[in-house]
């Protein structure tokens, strides 16, 4: 990796997110409330191993994103499964949501720099 150049260190901090939110927040259980949204939509008896792919499936994500390689292909997988959580969220678990327009802000943000990185 060239780190003089700006591509890798967004990658890393694509890379970052999905690990904080996969690793920390989700398989640690650093933040609770991700593991009530998720009983919110599969229900409560599923909820943990649920939360566990999900965690498993955001860190896979993570490396990925580190290794460079097929990144159109990472974030049309990293597009897909951001819609379909938001979406998923919004419709069953909204009022677990700290801010519903802040996320959906932010994921904008969030895929339009791994879009950047992915083509240019």
């Amino acid at each position: 990796m060239d780190f003089h150049a700006h591509h890798p260190w967004l990658r890393v901090g694509i890379a970052l997110v999905w690990l904080v939110f996969g690793l920390l927040f989700k398989a640690l259980g650093a933040v609770p409330r991700h593991r009530q949204i998720v009983a919110r939509v599969v229900g409560e008896r599923s909820a943990t191993t649920v939360t566990s792919l999900v965690a498993f499936g955001e860190c896979a994500i993570a490396i990925w994103m580190l290794s460079g390689r097929w990144l159109p292909l990472c974030m049309t997988l990293q597009t897909l499964a951001l819609v379909a959580m938001n979406t998923l969220e919004l419709r069953h678990a909204r009022a677990l949501l700290v801010s519903p327009v802040g996320m959906i802000c932010a994921n904008v943000v969030f895929l339009g720099v791994g879009w950047y990185v992915a083509v240019y």
